[in-house]
């Protein structure tokens, strides 16, 4: 039940007027009454907001507000706040999928409306939001309507009491960090994490990002502060109804707390009541890519009709929901003759689409942003789904981030027209929650996929992203790969070995939050491994339950999820071995079977990748596993009740 309560002076939990002295004027708490944001004005008119974690001060006066391009500032002097409006909400978001079946959507808000009426300029009302959740701040400006203004800067501020510990993304690198943010002098895209005491860590990101620039953050030697480096509205201009993307801080005590965290979902709207998203099944899938090359008793893969058909039987067999068919299947992707719909392997596409839907294996379809916009998109994607493919794999798309995003928009809102899955490939733009309104926007590559680039990734790298990147949403990172020789494999596009190991590959599919884990490799490489196979197929999507039960950023990672049948566990560490005690207590009562599934005892990720062992016991919800990680190595667990 929902229950949303408006009162000009209601709850004085939720808002507590203190005085009239300037910075503290308003003070709002979370629901739960752990944090709270006191915003007011300083001397000289700007609008000011301090933020706290229990009784200490984490940010300290950090201004609000724009530059408009002729100077002028605003809030500042001679602004006032004319109205305060509160707001209570306590009601409950029932996700299509998600990492959790049921989230509470809970929080309290204040509005502020400010004005000038002397202003020289062509703004003189902004309304600004806040709202406090238990596990984060947000706050929006909001333009009246009637005014077009040319705008320099937006005048956001993060300016932090202590000197944090950051972790940025980093595009399709490596995190920048561990670093101390005064040493940062750069201009960097958001997400960043950053831990600000022993047990207090953040998240600087944004939400519902409907038009406007992509976040991006500034920081300065010397200084403990971020500042938003965006440009403000629509390409530079405050226009009459513009609402900004909400200013997000998420708050935990421990970094697992922000990636299970649904703060970025809950600002934005529940998807339009007349769009019919029950068809959206978020699942494993496997993938046509990476397989293109591997040999297995006389037979080399590729990225053509005999394999796809091999890869849709594994998947049926396994209870796999997708092929994903990657570039070229429509003749060279960034050649603009290529055509998306008539070119090359068309009629086998077609003919793979009618065999998967026998099967009950949906096809994914690769468009480069050549072929996207050379061709009419509408049109492209109508045929995708007239023919019944079950997804697009959207690739290299060009422009501005703000360019992107707004043609990012328009293709997830063809695709979910046409019922049709989206991931987005190379370079994309940021996740901010959307998919709370576009649940068919199932994951993007906000990361270094493995292998991609030509590139691998570390072990610490995976320990890292997980806390940074993962923290903004759904990401395809493409683990799993099981072919893990000595030496290069067979694979077309990049032959060098995976620094990983059996077990940590397939633990890092159950890490990793997507709506689409998208597997590298081939079926008989699972096949050789039938305790690790069976760790695969019982991720079945959507998630009834996650928690990120323990991990440290850069060291290692616990995940727990829960589905209609299993408890499911992936523990994934950096290049150090260690020792994990796993207590049980996220088990339902009475008795559980468990299979634990660990490398071999002398595994590595560099000289021994291809080693498992398997045990089995009984358990229930008050005992507590040993589990051995070798150095890069992992360990998959499935409880299932008695």
């Amino acid at each position: 039940m929902k229950r949303i309560v408006n009162s000009l002076f209601f709850s004085l939990l939720a808002l507590l007027l203190v005085g009239c002295t300037g910075e503290s004027k308003y003070v709002l708490q979370s629901p739960d009454g752990s944090l709270s944001v006191k915003v007011g004005q300083s001397d000289k008119g700007d609008l000011i907001y301090r933020f706290y974690a229990g009784d200490v001060m984490v940010i300290d006066s950090s201004r609000l507000g724009y530059r408009l391009k002729d100077g002028n500032e605003f809030p500042a002097s001679g602004w006032t706040v004319t109205k305060e409006e509160k707001t209570s909400r306590d009601g409950e978001w029932h996700p299509v999928w998600g990492k959790r079946s049921v989230v509470p959507d809970k929080y309290n808000q204040l509005t502020l409306l400010l004005e000038n009426k002397d202003s020289q300029s062509g703004i003189n009302k902004l309304t600004v939001e806040f709202r406090l959740y238990d596990d984060g701040l947000a706050f929006r400006y909001l333009i009246p309507e009637g005014v077009d203004e040319a705008a320099e800067c937006e005048l956001t501020q993060y300016n932090y009491v202590a000197d944090p510990t950051a972790w940025f993304y980093n595009g399709e690198n490596a995190n920048y960090g561990p670093v101390k943010l005064s040493e940062v002098d750069a201009v960097r895209p958001s997400n960043v994490t950053l831990q600000v005491a022993g047990d207090l860590f953040l998240n600087v990101h944004e939400a519902c990002l409907t038009e406007g620039d992509p976040l991006r953050l500034a920081s300065r030697k010397g200084e403990h502060t971020l500042s938003v480096a965006s440009s403000p509205g629509v390409f530079g201009q405050l226009k009459g109804g513009f609402t900004s993307a909400w200013r997000v801080v998420m708050a935990g005590k421990t970094p697992g707390a922000l990636v299970d965290s649904h703060l970025l979902e809950l600002l934005n709207p529940d998807p339009d009541p007349e769009i019919d998203f029950s068809w959206v099944k978020p699942s494993v899938a496997v993938w046509d890519w990476r397989i293109d090359g591997a040999e297995w008793d006389g037979f080399t893969y590729s990225m053509s009709y005999p394999s796809w058909i091999k890869m849709v039987d594994f998947a049926a067999e396994q209870g796999f929901k997708y092929l994903v068919l990657d570039a070229n299947w429509y003749g060279p992707e960034f050649e603009s003759d290529s055509h998306p719909v008539e070119g090359d392997k068309a009629k086998d596409v077609q003919n793979l689409i009618a065999y998967g839907k026998e099967k009950g294996v949906g096809i994914w379809l690769y468009l480069n942003d050549v072929g996207g916009r050379k061709y009419p998109i509408e049109q492209t994607l109508k045929q995708y789904g007239d023919w019944g493919a079950a997804g697009v794999k959207y690739g290299f798309m060009r422009g501005s981030q703000e360019e992107k995003n707004l043609w990012t928009q328009k293709i997830t809102r063809l695709c979910a027209e046409n019922h049709l899955l989206v991931d987005y490939h190379d370079g994309p733009v940021h996740p901010y929650g959307q998919m709370r309104t576009w649940p068919n926007a199932v994951t993007r590559e906000f990361c270094h996929a493995q292998l991609d680039a030509h590139r691998v990734f570390t072990p610490t790298t995976f320990c890292t992203t997980v806390f940074v990147n993962m923290v903004a949403g759904p990401i395809d990172m493409n683990n799993g790969m099981f072919d893990l020789r000595q030496g290069n494999t067979t694979r077309v596009d990049e032959n060098q070995p995976v620094p990983s190991t059996l077990v940590s590959e397939a633990a890092r599919t159950l890490i990793v939050f997507s709506g689409a884990t998208i597997l590298p490799d081939i079926p008989e490489y699972y096949k050789k491994y039938p305790a690790l196979l069976d760790f695969l197929s019982a991720q079945k999507m959507p998630w009834k339950e996650s928690r990120t039960l323990q991990g440290e950023i850069g060291e290692d990672i616990v995940m727990m999820r829960q589905t209609d049948d299993a408890y499911l566990v992936g523990a994934a560490t950096n290049e150090s071995g260690r020792i994990i005690e796993l207590a049980l207590d996220f088990l339902g009562e009475g008795s559980y079977e468990a299979k634990i599934m660990e490398d071999g005892d002398n595994g590595h990720y560099l000289t021994n990748r291809e080693t498992l062992k398997v045990t089995e016991k009984q358990v229930d919800k008050h005992d507590v596993l040993k589990l051995t990680l070798v150095p890069g190595g992992g360990a998959c667990l499935i409880f299932m009740k008695k």
